[in-house]
């Protein structure tokens, strides 16, 4: 099973979370557990509704991975 790649970054006092492979799927939240939440419940949403306007859908393709790590 493959899923939508999630980026998630700190703002200072906010969360922000997008998708690479869905364009305009976005959330802002006050915490990492509430933009991850709120971003679970857009990627449906943002599908349904490119389902509605007659979009084709994207297939999974980005790949995420952590390359160096900062002490």
């Amino acid at each position: 099973m493959s899923g939508y790649v999630v980026i998630i970054e700190n703002e200072g006092e906010s969360w922000g979370a997008y998708v690479p492979d869905l364009p305009g799927c976005v959330a802002v939240g006050g915490s990492r557990a509430e933009v991850e939440q709120l971003i679970r419940e857009a990627i449906p949403m943002h599908l349904d509704l490119m389902r509605e306007q007659g979009e084709e859908i994207p297939r999974p393709a980005a790949a995420g991975a952590i390359v160096v790590q900062v002490a």
